[in-house]
């Protein structure tokens, strides 16, 4: 077997063995260039029952191409996780001690892979190194798994798509120094005295005992409505700051934050009595504030102190159901956001759009 692998019809790569289940398993390290001819990625050729599972969600391409174009000296890519349909040869580096398991995997060029992890990956590597050569001398880990007539390859494919853990937007937000938004909201948290205080930092939802009130998944997201922006827009530190300004601003009508941030009320009752205490208020702030800071740039800050006329109370269902409140419950969804700013912009003396005053006819219908 060793003969017949290890010629021009074969790829060799340094490679560590494992056993996962019971079985062999390789982590070798694959130049990148190398990566589109040995993973063929032809639906064609893919036996039916797994064809469906594998289908390329072409959108998702271009955007990875784009992080490893722009990031050639400091971007991170995870293992691909594939499936051989034929046994592989491994030359361990010695026949006793620890580099028993160290060595070089041969794999021939008649095998058949199919990728059960990485498959966006290996598809944005592609277009990723037709424009950046110097990309394909890099290389990325891949896990291989021998797998005869690949039986096993469909339930591995089910598994690691199962039991993937996808890290929430909130630590996603605190972590991704690449993202104008995340830089945005993490900035806006350390300048805005309440918000440093009572934000959920590495969680995207709030227990019923947090301490918090914020999430910084929400901030971003109420911010980006704010300086109306979109998820890839630029952020430049004049915006930064009107957005500091302007929820530092916020935070002095409303008294119960005030009063969250001085530990005189618990955040847990402000949660359960009032709507000013969740992410659709907070998002519909945002929203409101674009309008007025547009259409008042002069006298914002001051139009805000009608704030403190606005009845927050869950309670209040005659204002609050159908805006905030969906039979009872909070409602994040688009509609009930912009019915819930448009209740804002209305206490802030600011003109309803064409299309608000539409919502507004039909909310009252």
């Amino acid at each position: 077997m060793a003969k017949t692998l290890i010629d021009e019809y074969s790829h060799t790569f340094p490679a560590a063995r494992g056993v996962q289940a019971g079985r062999p398993c390789y982590i070798a390290m694959c130049p990148m260039r190398l990566v589109p001819k040995i993973f063929v990625f032809d639906e064609a050729e893919v036996p039916p029952e797994l064809r469906a599972q594998r289908s390329l969600n072409k959108s998702r391409i271009p955007e990875i191409a784009e992080y490893l174009i722009d990031n050639p000296l400091d971007y991170t890519l995870s293992a691909i996780t594939a499936s051989v349909d034929e046994q592989v040869h491994f030359e361990p580096m010695a026949d006793t001690g620890p580099a028993v398991n160290l060595g070089m995997l041969t794999v021939s060029m008649s095998a058949q892979i199919l990728i059960n992890d990485g498959q966006h990956r290996r598809a944005a590597i592609e277009e990723a190194i037709k424009e950046a050569h110097e990309l394909g001398h890099d290389h990325i880990p891949v896990l291989f798994f021998v797998d005869k007539d690949l039986k096993r390859s469909q339930q591995m494919f089910a598994d690691l798509n199962k039991h993937a853990v996808r890290p929430n937007d909130s630590i996603s937000t605190l972590y991704d120094h690449r993202d104008p938004s995340s830089e945005m909201a993490r900035y806006v948290v350390a300048n805005v005295d309440c918000f440093r205080r009572l934000t959920e930092m590495d969680k995207s939802s709030l227990s019923n005992r947090s301490s918090k009130l914020f999430t910084l998944s929400s901030i971003k997201l109420a911010s980006r409505s704010l300086l109306r922006k979109s998820a890839k827009d630029k952020i430049n530190e004049e915006e930064r700051e009107l957005a500091a300004q302007y929820w530092n601003e916020v935070c002095q009508y409303i008294p119960d934050w005030l009063s969250a941030q001085k530990k005189e009320v618990s955040t847990a009752e402000l949660r359960q009595n009032y709507v000013h205490a969740h992410g659709v208020t907070l998002q519909a702030l945002g929203s409101a504030g674009a309008e007025l800071i547009s259409q008042k740039p002069k006298t914002w800050n001051k139009q805000l102190k009608h704030l403190g006329e606005i009845d927050w109370s869950r309670a209040n269902t005659e204002v609050w159901e159908g805006r905030a409140l969906m039979y009872g419950r909070l409602s994040k969804a688009r509609a009930n956001v912009a019915l819930t700013s448009n209740l804002i912009k209305i206490h802030l003396g600011v003109p309803l759009s064409a299309e608000s005053k539409k919502l507004e006819e039909q909310f009252n219908q």
